[in-house]
């Protein structure tokens, strides 16, 4: 949680970007505008998304990002640190990712992009012939996007990753009905609790593609890049960073955004280079609590379960 949060009395996280837009720039009929929609219409709205290239939005919903908000007694609910990406689409604004990957892995600063590679195959049982549809259909394991040097050959390429943030808690539509039924012209403060889900992002979605792909990329000579958000990167624990590429298996570039008048603009933070290993362990990793705090926990719940057991007593 942003060190700054804690200046407010209460904090919940809510609707950072919203189609494209900064959810703080939007004016309140605005809100209730897209609110309505949202309520009326149980599937995709056919929003375009602003940052593909002549592609509707395919987020349910259309939240792009989620930020922090925070409110002081009566005062207004404002903003606070970074936005966190929840649509993988959203890194693809003005294909600024692919520019600064090419440019920094391949030496290229306009690679030619090729999307939904795919990397496993299925292991086959018996000697049936497969015809070519078939055969596509078995590819089960696939790459985001690999990123080729326009002219060079032999073919000089990577693969790369985008990572988006899930988030657990309230559903987005307890936020669309209090939009909805907000008769003020400020913002209100998010109806439900939420924030996001580094676990189910890092360690369940993302580290078991790593496992999967970076072994055998590294054999073929070749790099993982990983697009993640300033937020996200700040989750990992301890990684170890190595100092040249040539040394790395993967390389990490951790995108931020800046707020403008024409909304919230991606800009490219770092790169990080480090082994398949210390991401292994950053992506897992945590900080082991003391053994008071953990045993302060076990007679809490014995306390629930069990009132008036003396175990729920902390010893003098």
């Amino acid at each position: 949680m942003p060190k700054s949060a804690t200046a407010f009395q209460r904090v919940r996280y809510s609707i950072g970007e919203w189609y494209g837009q900064a959810f703080e720039q939007l004016t309140a009929a605005k809100r209730r505008q897209l609110a309505k929609v949202e309520l009326e219409v149980d599937a995709l709205t056919g929003t375009q998304c602003p940052f593909q290239h002549d592609s509707i939005c395919n987020k349910k919903g259309g939240v792009c990002s989620l930020r922090l908000y925070g409110q002081t007694g009566s005062a207004p609910t404002v903003g606070s640190g970074h936005i966190i990406t929840t649509c993988p689409s959203r890194f693809l604004e003005k294909d600024t990712i692919f520019g600064w990957v090419g440019e920094t892995i391949l030496g290229s600063s306009a690679p030619i992009v090729l999307g939904e590679i795919g990397f496993l195959d299925r292991i086959k049982v018996g000697s049936a012939s497969i015809d070519d549809e078939s055969e596509s259909q078995d590819l089960i394991g696939r790459i985001d996007n690999v990123l080729v040097h326009p002219s060079q050959t032999p073919l000089n390429w990577c693969a790369l990753e985008l990572q988006a943030v899930y988030f657990s808690g309230g559903k987005m539509r307890k936020e669309f009905q209090l939009l909805n039924d907000w008769a003020q012209n400020t913002m209100p403060f998010p109806a439900a609790h939420r924030r996001p889900d580094w676990r189910s992002s890092g360690p369940k979605r993302l580290l078991p593609q790593l496992q999967t792909k970076v072994p055998t990329i590294r054999t073929w000579g070749k790099k993982m890049a990983v697009v993640i958000d300033e937020a996200f990167f700040e989750s990992l624990i301890g990684l170890d960073a190595e100092k040249h590429l040539s040394n790395a298996e993967i390389a990490w570039f951790v995108v931020g955004y800046d707020l403008t008048a024409d909304g919230w603009q991606l800009k490219p933070r770092k790169v990080v280079y480090t082994r398949l290993e210390s991401s292994v362990k950053a992506l897992t990793g945590g900080l082991p609590l003391s053994k008071e705090q953990f045993e302060q926990q076990l007679r809490s719940k014995l306390a629930t379960a069990h009132p008036g057991h003396p175990l729920t007593e902390k010893p003098q």
